[in-house]
């Protein structure tokens, strides 16, 4: 079954049979999506992230298409109506959607017309207004008068309910309505009635409709939100006359009188069966369809943040800005831990402004404080501009950071673990220092769709969302690397072959017997075998080891290879990392093995330039514009500084230093067409932005970045 698989996989992706086959190999071998991108090059071809993953989820649609056709079979033999022919369809039949149109007329009916219909005796007249040749249907039908039909009309329409489920079960009319409803079907909403004001934030959509070809994902959640809270009635149809024409065409033969039955039978079976049943699964394609932009977008929001510059091991003040409760302090030390913590009050009511400065600079020299994290929530703009006026006798940088998320954290289970005896603006606090320092480090303990970035992440398949949110976490980890000797379990949980299990017996083990002095010793680690350590070990650092080695993205498994390397150059591990001229001598076609070709070859030596390098960008000082402070301060017209915080489909949202963010629509990023804000802009990126709208009454703001 796999070389099937294997076949038709590669042909849907255009990727050769051999490297899909190697790829499924190693995937049911247990291997991770990571170790076989970056360890497994020369079996698979080379095949990024992206496509193995893609390998992946079309061979577990394959295997669960495989068990419906299983008991697809195993319904219609138990019939006693599988013969020879139609069991070969079934069998070779890779379409979910024509293995449904090939079962219907075997699937168990439930009470409909149709089988009332048979019941009371009519299919025979059913077939004989079906062929089309009866000429006297009124005569005809007064012979199926009997029992509960009670007269001709009565027997003619129990005949066209059958011919109406019959033309329903049509594969070819099945497809001919799909392709009608591909082409002109209007995704249409109207408000309900009475439902105006409760929901005005629809109103856009109180009275809309456009083709569903053309609807866009962050529409079509729109709309289905809508439907959902009950505000709006949805429906997707073509024009009717699309579908009975095309039907008629099909099935109507002539115009005698059973000709005329078979016609009547065909309208009603397209507005009673076909019609309601195909937009029903064209509701569900295009919903499934939206969800998987609106995911996609997530993720890509979701990747931007998590590898975000960090600041590095620096000991950081974090803030967390408030009015009447005040400000919460809390100084860290450079791998994070809590040394300190209090609160100030420079605010409305109490306007402590003196006292809090002297307590901020007296802090900053006690714990030889770096940085500055202050968090951009309420009052966070004003506490901005409270430190940064504040006179230091050093040099202290001071960073706006995103809250998004933290008060998920600071209400978590992870974080009452992590501090159970301070309160939730505490951990707030904490978690705005450490994001500074590290963001992947910190956002790895929040659930991905708290974090706050992307579109209707409510909406979509929260199954399909974890899984997508989850791999991006696990390809930023793995990306970037983690320190085996200060990684929390959150963060090494995500790593390649370990999980929450392994990730807190590696902790314990670290508790107990202190750090780890090479990659070997995690083989001590209980439960953790030689399969996990060959998932983990290249993912994992340790800074100060003996072997250089183990502070890079060299595999255990090819260390022979640099031995190697080192030995014809007669010279240590730690000379041929440090000396580029030694590294200039090495000629790699001479280290091909069955075991280690080319592509393996290449990335030890790109990581021998760089070893242990983390792939994340440095980090700059931020400033908005000191004049606005609030909406009312917009005017048409101002260029302002501003952060991305958020990028959807349709555009991106970007944070000028004020309560409400602006929108850049994707028609006013570039003076050209832009498909995807992606291509334009980041999260996290400075921009320079021009107000082109401001409404005050709805709190929406409009941006451009052309000509800016």
């Amino acid at each position: 079954m796999q070389t099937i698989y294997t076949t038709i996989i590669a042909k849907s992706l255009s990727i050769s049979e051999r490297n899909v086959s190697k790829t499924i190999d190693l995937l049911n071998d247990g291997a991770t999506i990571p170790f076989i991108s970056r360890y497994r090059k020369e079996a698979t071809g080379g095949l990024d992230e992206v496509a193995v993953n893609e390998v992946k989820q079309q061979y577990e649609k394959l295997c669960e298409l495989t068990k419906r056709k299983e008991t697809v079979l195993k319904a219609i033999e138990e019939q006693g109506k599988l013969t020879p022919e139609l069991k070969s369809t079934i069998e070779n039949c890779w379409d979910s959607t024509k293995l449904e149109d090939i079962y219907l007329p075997y699937k168990p009916k439930k009470h409909t017309r149709a089988e009332i219909a048979r019941q009371k005796g009519l299919e025979p007249l059913a077939k004989i207004l079906m062929a089309q040749y009866e000429r006297d249907v009124y005569g005809r039908a007064e012979q199926f008068v009997a029992g509960e039909v009670e007269n001709a009309d009565s027997a003619l329409q129990g005949a066209r309910d059958i011919i109406a489920e019959w033309i329903s079960e049509n594969e070819a009319a099945r497809n001919s309505i799909r392709n009608i409803f591909n082409r002109h079907a209007f995704i249409t909403s109207k408000v309900i009635e009475g439902k105006e004001t409760e929901g005005a934030k629809y109103r856009d959509y109180f009275n809309y409709s456009e083709l569903l070809s053309k609807s866009v994902s962050h529409r079509l959640l729109a709309l289905r939100r809508g439907e959902t809270e009950k505000i709006l009635r949805v429906s997707i149809t073509p024009d009717e006359t699309y579908g009975v024409e095309a039907l008629t065409r099909r099935f109507v033969k002539g115009s005698i009188e059973s000709s005329v039955q078979v016609e009547m039978a065909v309208k009603d079976c397209y507005k009673r069966l076909l019609k309601p049943g195909i937009e029903t699964e064209f509701a569900t394609l295009s919903k499934e369809k939206a969800d998987e932009q609106a995911i996609k977008v997530f993720a890509e929001n979701l990747r931007q943040l998590l590898l975000a510059p960090p600041l590095g091991p620096k000991r950081v003040m974090g803030i967390d800005p408030g009015y009447r409760t005040g400000c919460k302090i809390v100084c860290l030390d450079a791998t994070g831990n809590l040394l300190h913590n209090e609160t100030i009050y420079p605010h409305p009511p109490q306007n402590e402004k003196s006292k809090a400065a002297a307590k901020i600079l007296s802090l900053i020299s006690a714990y030889s404080i770096d940085a500055i994290a202050v968090g951009n929530g309420t009052a966070g703009r004003e506490t901005e501009h409270f430190i940064a006026n504040i006179r230091y006798n050093r040099k202290i940088q001071i960073f706006v950071v995103s809250e998004d998320g933290a008060s998920v954290y600071s209400a978590s289970k992870i974080a009452r673990e992590e501090f159970p005896d301070y309160d939730v603006t505490v951990r707030g606090a904490v978690s705005i220092g450490r994001r500074l320092m590290d963001p992947l480090a910190e956002l790895v303990k929040i659930e991905p769709k708290s974090i706050g970035v992307g579109q209707y992440q409510h909406d979509v398949n929260q199954t399909k969302l974890k899984q997508s949110l989850d791999m991006t976490v696990e390809s930023c980890v793995n990306l970037v690397g983690v320190n085996l000797n200060t990684a929390s379990k959150h963060l090494l949980t995500y790593i390649s072959g370990l999980g929450p299990s392994l990730a807190q017996n590696i902790v314990d083990y670290r508790t107990k017997n202190g750090t780890f002095e090479n990659r070997k010793d995690l083989l001590k680690v209980p439960r953790l075998g030689a399969k996990a350590y060959e998932q983990a070990a290249g993912f994992l650092r340790i800074p100060d080891a003996a072997n250089p080695l183990d502070n890079s993205a060299v595999h255990p498994e090819s260390y022979y290879v640099v031995e190697a390397m080192a030995k014809d150059l007669n010279c240590s591990l730690t000379d041929l990392i440090k000396d580029k001229t030694l590294r200039l001598r090495i000629q790699p076609e001479k280290y091909v093995t069955e075991k280690t070709g080319m592509p393996t070859l290449l990335d030890i030596m790109a990581e021998l330039d760089k070893p242990g390098r983390d792939p994340r960008q440095g980090i700059k000082v931020f400033e908005f514009d000191s004049n606005i402070r609030d909406i009312s301060d917009l005017k048409e017209g101002m260029v302002l500084p501003g952060i991305v915080n958020n990028i959807t489909n349709f555009g991106c949202f970007v944070d000028i230093g004020i309560k409400e963010k602006g929108l850049v629509h994707v028609s006013e990023m570039a003076d050209r067409f832009i498909s995807d804000p992606t291509e334009i802009v980041s999260i996290h990126q400075h921009v320079k932005v021009k107000v082109l709208n401001v409404d005050t009454e709805r709190k929406r703001i409009q941006l451009s970045m052309k000509e800016v």
